[in-house]
């Protein structure tokens, strides 16, 4: 049986996976970290800490969907007691994507901007693409709730990455991410990711590849959040047998 610490427990995702895992075969809730009270019931026998440390003990694999601050300090005490980690946390900075590296030189760590199969096999299909589709412009529209704080999601950031790969291109390079008044025309190499933000949207991605007289859009829509929460409960299942290293969904899924 895998005990689970589930940390960033108040949070949309990480109620569901509190909810999946009492369904989930070979994985039970061990340890939940909290800043403050919890605001809704849990088993007596799962440990409730606002200790890092005693977190980290108390489970075999942690899970995270929390906001990046939260997880720059998860990282920082997972370095001192070593435990595979799922991140599914989105926004990080260069600094707490340098520090999930160093994690993983010491423990398996998975990092996903998106876990559902989906979107993994979506990051494949739109480097595919790029690759291919010579001279067609790539466009990328994201569409979430009104609450969400990172703009643009990891998704897309992470689609934008597998487009400019398929293209040799550096996406730091070519990404716009806003256009307004007498900007000029499109240049060549440019990829576009926009965000919109609205009403309870889950999370919606389209993949533009637009040329004179014919173009193709590739779209992923999650419905439910338990994509995400079911998604990273499978990653975990695997990541606990992986050699220290940083995997991606991808990685778990064999694509």
């Amino acid at each position: 049986m895998i005990k689970v610490g589930v940390f960033g427990a108040s949070g949309r995702v990480g109620k569901l996976l509190i909810e999946d895992l009492k369904a989930t075969e070979g994985m039970s809730l061990s340890s939940v970290f909290v800043r403050n009270e919890l605001d809704f019931a849990i088993d007596p026998s799962v440990l409730v800490t606002s200790d890092m440390r005693s977190f980290l003990l108390g489970c075999d694999l942690v899970i995270d969907f929390s906001l990046p601050e939260a997880c720059e300090a998860l990282l920082e005490e997972a370095i001192k007691h070593p435990k595979p980690l799922v991140v599914g946390t989105t926004g990080l900075s260069a600094h707490q994507l340098n520090l999930l590296k160093q994690a993983s030189d010491n423990m398996p760590v998975l990092y996903a901007t998106n876990m559902s199969l989906g979107v993994a096999l979506l990051s494949k299909l739109v480097h595919m693409a790029s690759a291919r589709l010579e001279g067609f412009d790539i466009e990328i529209v994201e569409m979430h709730h009104r609450h969400k704080k990172d703009a643009p999601s990891g998704t897309a950031l992470t689609l934008a990455q597998s487009a400019a790969a398929g293209r040799g291109l550096d996406l730091d390079s070519v990404r716009v991410s806003g256009r307004d008044g007498n900007i000029g025309a499109r240049t060549k190499e440019e990829i576009s990711v926009m965000a919109l933000r609205g009403g309870d949207i889950v999370g919606r991605h389209t993949v533009g590849f637009y040329n004179d007289g014919e173009f193709i859009e590739l779209n992923h829509t999650a419905t439910s959040r338990n994509t995400f929460s079911k998604g990273a409960l499978r990653a975990g299942s695997w990541l606990v047998k992986q050699p220290s290293g940083l995997y991606s969904i991808a990685d778990c899924l064999e694509l």
